[in-house]
């Protein structure tokens, strides 16, 4: 139990750095439910944090119905991670790196704590539990679902933001899924 709540501190101070280092000062958009709290973020100036706690409710009601080891292993880390993500939220305002570089760095970082938390049996929102819950049903690998999931919410974003950091998002979007991908894939082989 101490080694899965350490795992999940570290996971969801990856995420929250990376968020507030990397994808917040350059207006990037990440998927899921995270991705939704980072549009209201830019578009209703709302905690992203706490909009992923409210946004993620839902998923985590159907999860204590139906699979409640996922509900009680994932709300440490909805609730950990979105602590972090806006107690981290100054650290935004520092210094702003290239987009590019942002948006490679940002997505290591997410990818990395993303699949820590997956490893571990938790999650950081709703989508992480839900393509958790999906992956255990189909078999098909936790990141290719958070993958595709990450897609809807960028093109619901290329609808608010500017195509140039759709573009960026897009290529974070693509390392956080590679990222996770491997992460978790290394824990199927031990």
């Amino acid at each position: 139990m101490i080694k899965k709540m350490i795992v999940i501190l570290i996971g969801s101070l990856f995420i929250a750095l990376g968020i507030n280092l990397f994808v917040i000062p350059n207006h990037l958009l990440d998927g899921g439910i995270i991705g939704i709290g980072l549009i209201a973020k830019y578009t209703f100036d709302l905690k992203p944090g706490l909009t992923i706690i409210l946004l993620s409710l839902p998923v985590y009601l159907f999860a204590w119905k139906y699979v409640r080891s996922y509900f009680y292993n994932g709300i440490h880390g909805l609730l950990i991670s979105s602590f972090f993500i806006d107690l981290f939220h100054p650290l935004s305002h520092v210094s702003s790196f290239p987009i590019l570089t942002s948006a490679l760095s940002g997505g290591t970082l997410i990818g990395l704590g993303i699949g820590m938390m997956l490893k571990a049996k938790s999650s950081a929102g709703g989508t992480d539990l839900l393509a958790l819950m999906i992956s255990k049903m189909t078999a098909i690998n936790v990141g290719i679902l958070i993958f595709f999931m990450d897609i809807f919410v960028i093109l619901l974003g290329w609808l608010l933001m500017p195509q140039a950091h759709i573009f960026f998002s897009a290529i974070m979007i693509v390392v956080i899924g590679i990222t996770t991908s491997a992460v978790t894939s290394l824990s199927d082989e031990n």
